[in-house]
């Protein structure tokens, strides 16, 4: 069972950007970590439209309970 934070995912993103920045990769290395870049970007979405939907969910509720904040914990897991 992973244990990663949206503050892990930000982390994973500037990592995937620095990779695609370096200058030494090969043409093959580069499109290689393209590739890396798209699979990644595609999960990243997903977690934050789960988060986003998580948000909003706690949003609602808080309105419908009289709540004036959400649990932002639950976005962690």
């Amino acid at each position: 069972m992973t244990k990663n934070k949206l503050s892990d995912l930000n982390n994973h993103l500037f990592a995937q950007l620095e990779r695609l920045d370096d200058e030494e990769l090969t043409s093959e290395q580069l499109t290689q970590e393209i590739e890396r870049s798209k699979a990644i970007t595609s999960v990243a979405s997903k977690i934050i439209d789960n988060g986003r939907l998580v948000l909003d969910a706690q949003a609602l509720s808080a309105e419908y309970n009289g709540r004036k904040s959400v649990n932002l914990e639950l976005l962690n897991g």
